[in-house]
Parts: C-alpha cells; sequence; structure tokens
C-alpha cells in the first residue's frame, strides 16, 4: 500500500510538472507569435542602415532614399539654417560687375523680332516640335516693350526672351542631377568626382554627405511656372526692375548693389536684387526656390511628383509659392491665371535644340 502510495504522489508530482512546462512553453509561444512583427519593425529601424552597401561617396543611393520611404513615415527634407550666401550664389554673376554684362550690347526690340525671324524662331514652332535654340539667348530686355501697344505681342516677344535662358538652365540642373546619379551609383568616387559633390553641397547650402537632401533640391523649375512669376513680377518685362537691372523675379538683397523700391522706407535695408545679365537672374531665381526654407513645402511636392510620374505639373506646384509675395493665396491664383490663359504649360516638356556639341550634351 506504501509502495502504491508513493507512485501516485510521483506520477502526481511528473504530471505537475509536464503541465508546469507546457505552459510555460505555450506562453511564450503565444508571446513570441503577438510581440514578433513589432520586434521586427524595431529591428528594422535600428539595424536597416546598417544593411546597406556603403561607397566611399556616402551610401547606396536608392537603397538609402527607399529605405527611409517605408521606414520614417513622413520622411522631410533637412531644414538648414543660416546659409551662406556666398555659397549658395557662388556661381552667379549677381551684379553689374560682370564684365561678359557690362560688354553686352542692349538690343532694341525691332533688332532683336528680326534676329527671330532670321533664325526662323516662332513660338508656334516651338510647341509642335518642343525644341528651342538656346543661341537665341538675350542679355537685356529691350526698352521699347515697355511702348508695345499690343498686349499679344508684348507677351510674346517676352516669352520669346526668357524662353531659352530658362530651358538652358533647366538642362544644367538636370545634367547635375544625371551626374549625382551616376556618381552615387559607383563603389569607388574619384578625387574629382568628391569634389564635385562638396561643391554642389555647397551650391545647395546643405551639410556634406546629406544625399537625400541634394536629390530633393537639385530639380528644375517647370517652365511654365518660371516664366508666370516672370510675367507677373516685371509686368512682362515692363517694370523698372527688369529695365535697369536685369531682374526677373523681384528678389531681394540685403547686401551689394541693388534697385531701392519706390515708396519704401528710406530706412529699409533691402534692395531688389540687380543682375549682370537676365541668365544670372533665371539661375538665382531657381537657386532660391531650391534652397531657401521657405520653399520646402513646394520641393516636397515636387519630390512626390518626380516619385509618381516624373513629370512636374506647375499648377499643383504653385500651391506651395504663398509665401514668394504678400498677398499669398492671391499671388498664387494670379499665377494660375497667366499659366492657362496663355497656354504656358505647353513648354514645359521643351528641351535644348541639338545644334552643337555642347547644347547636345545638355540634352
Amino acid at each position: 500500500m506504501v509502495k502504491i502510495s508513493k507512485n501516485r504522489i510521483r506520477k502526481k508530482k511528473r504530471s505537475q510538472k509536464n503541465i508546469l512546462k507546457f505552459s510555460v512553453i505555450s506562453f511564450v509561444l503565444i508571446f513570441s507569435f503577438f510581440s514578433l512583427p513589432s520586434i521586427n519593425m524595431f529591428l528594422l529601424k535600428k539595424l536597416y542602415f546598417k544593411n546597406s552597401v556603403i561607397t566611399n561617396s556616402g551610401v547606396n543611393f536608392d537603397q538609402e532614399l527607399e529605405k527611409r520611404k517605408k521606414i520614417i513615415d513622413g520622411e522631410k527634407e533637412t531644414k538648414t539654417n543660416n546659409l551662406n550666401f556666398k555659397n549658395i550664389f557662388a556661381d552667379i554673376d549677381f551684379f553689374s560687375t560682370d564684365k561678359e554684362g557690362q560688354n553686352s550690347i542692349r538690343f532694341d526690340a525691332r533688332t532683336i523680332e528680326q534676329l527671330f525671324k532670321d533664325t526662323k524662331y516662332d513660338l508656334k514652332k516651338v510647341r509642335e516640335t518642343k525644341l528651342v535654340n538656346i543661341g537665341n539667348k538675350i542679355d537685356h530686355l529691350p526698352k521699347e516693350i515697355k511702348s508695345i501697344e499690343s498686349s499679344k505681342k508684348r507677351k510674346r516677344l517676352f516669352i520669346q526672351i526668357v524662353l531659352p535662358l530658362i530651358v538652358e538652365e533647366n538642362a544644367k540642373i538636370r545634367l547635375d542631377r544625371k551626374e549625382l546619379f551616376r556618381i552615387l551609383s559607383k563603389n569607388i568616387n574619384t578625387e574629382k568626382e568628391k569634389s564635385w559633390l562638396k561643391d554642389k553641397f555647397k551650391q545647395y547650402g546643405l551639410k556634406d554627405g546629406d544625399f537625400y537632401s541634394l536629390k530633393v533640391r537639385m530639380d528644375e523649375i517647370p517652365i511654365s511656372l518660371t516664366i508666370a512669376q516672370a510675367a507677373k513680377e516685371t509686368g512682362w518685362g515692363t517694370s523698372r526692375f527688369a529695365q535697369e537691372g536685369n531682374a526677373l523675379f523681384g528678389q531681394w538683397t540685403w547686401s551689394g548693389e541693388g534697385i531701392r523700391p519706390a515708396g519704401v522706407d528710406k530706412n529699409a535695408k533691402h534692395k531688389v536684387a540687380k543682375f549682370a545679365v537676365l541668365k544670372a537672374s533665371v539661375r538665382a531665381y531657381q537657386r532660391n526656390l531650391n534652397t531657401h526654407s521657405s520653399y520646402i513645402e513646394f520641393r516636397k511636392e515636387r519630390a512626390i511628383q518626380r516619385d509618381n510620374d516624373g513629370k512636374l505639373n506647375s499648377l499643383k506646384l504653385v500651391n506651395h509659392l504663398d509665401k514668394y509675395a504678400e498677398t499669398g493665396q492671391q499671388y498664387i491664383d494670379v499665377l494660375k491665371q497667366i499659366i492657362k490663359q496663355n497656354s504656358l504649360m505647353d513648354f514645359d516638356d521643351v528641351n535644348v535644340m541639338p545644334t552643337s556639341n555642347k547644347t547636345k550634351k545638355l540634352i
């Protein structure tokens, strides 16, 4: 009887141990099942970038951008405070000290119109072929543009003058963007490529190595939007700032030479920036939209459009330029009206006419 009793006790203890083991194992399995997704996400966030292929230029560009999109909700461009004015605009001949600007000839309206006629430069043809000869560049707006009574004729001449300048500057940005991706696709970069990257970080007001923000900032401004803003800011080329300072976009400056706006307070330190030639104004405008903190949302929308189908829509992008003028939404509405009424979106896919080896590189 004693033996039977002991055996029962042993069996009971074993049974209890087995039940305890089973319970523990079951609890662990259930806990693992529910916690694995969270643990997995935690590890992805902490270790994801360690799995990227590192190059001596920084990181594997495409992989990093793709991973950031998946992991980080609402990725934003890096905000850069206290941008170095000299770095950002170092490659722009801002003021009238430029030799090319001082020596360039200011043609009258009749001469410019004849030049365009001789070179068969016609906006109707540009709309059809989607090509423009950047050899038709004019350094200064003609004084007579103010005297042209026909608004249609005045607008046509203004667009003919600024279009080649805008197309060329966009082509240069496109070429830089292509070079950026080429360099970052390599495992090993040359000293020349490293130096090029360093210059671009300075040019776009970024810290070395911030490839994500460089990709967002180094992009074109739609031609239709650029023409519309130039038209609005200059009254289709008739304003004093455009005539005296080649200023197409009303950009302010607090240092250097500029034109003081009429009616402004005498103690006001800002002036409208004055440029040596029109093309410098276009480049400065592009650099402004691509670097200033006021236009982060503009650049974000542009990056989204690039990611979706690659084509930029000026009527959507313009919604993020409310800070460009004090009138805010009213300014946006005016720009949209100018774009639509003058069918400016016809020019958005215009490219450089390949007339030489130099222009072929810009395509």
